[in-house]
């Protein structure tokens, strides 16, 4: 059983080559992935915009990580990630975003995830990693924590 964040990624939640126009188009792109999953229902879209344009996502290193407000919980069906990856890039309020690892989640699930997510996007490598994905494995192995031997 996969532990932290792999166990909220779903693999059909895993795009690599989507394509947006804008930051408002990625955000649609990445809530409707969540969609396809069955995590939330259509109206956490919305959710995820209104998140937006209350406070940007982008947490550096040329990834953001859009979600739901506290309002769009209700809509949210499951705790869940989807990783999209945008290979050409889309502007993110003046920043270059490559990668959204985008978050649904019920209750305070979502401050857990944000933590581990931080781990993994303040390594520079791994970060680098996640941005240059080109496979479900890879992304799988970067955001499922390795086991420490004692």
């Amino acid at each position: 059983m996969a532990e932290g964040l792999g166990a909220l990624l779903d693999p059909r939640a895993i795009r690599l080559t989507e394509v947006a126009a804008d930051r408002d188009a990625a955000i649609r792109r990445c809530g409707e992935v969540l969609v396809d999953v069955g995590a939330v229902a259509p109206a956490y879209v919305d959710a995820m915009l209104a998140r937006e344009q209350s406070i940007s996502t982008y947490v550096g290193e040329g990834v953001a990580i859009p979600h739901g407000t506290l309002a769009g919980k209700e809509t949210v069906l499951r705790d869940a990630l989807a990783v999209v990856r945008f290979p050409d890039g889309v502007d993110w309020g003046g920043q270059p975003v490559a990668v959204c690892v985008a978050i649904a989640a019920r209750g305070d699930g979502h401050v857990e995830v944000l933590g581990e997510l931080a781990q993994i996007l303040l390594d520079p490598d791994r970060a680098a990693a996640l941005r240059a994905a080109t496979d479900s494995a890879t992304v799988y192995d970067l955001l499922t924590p390795i086991e420490e031997t004692a």
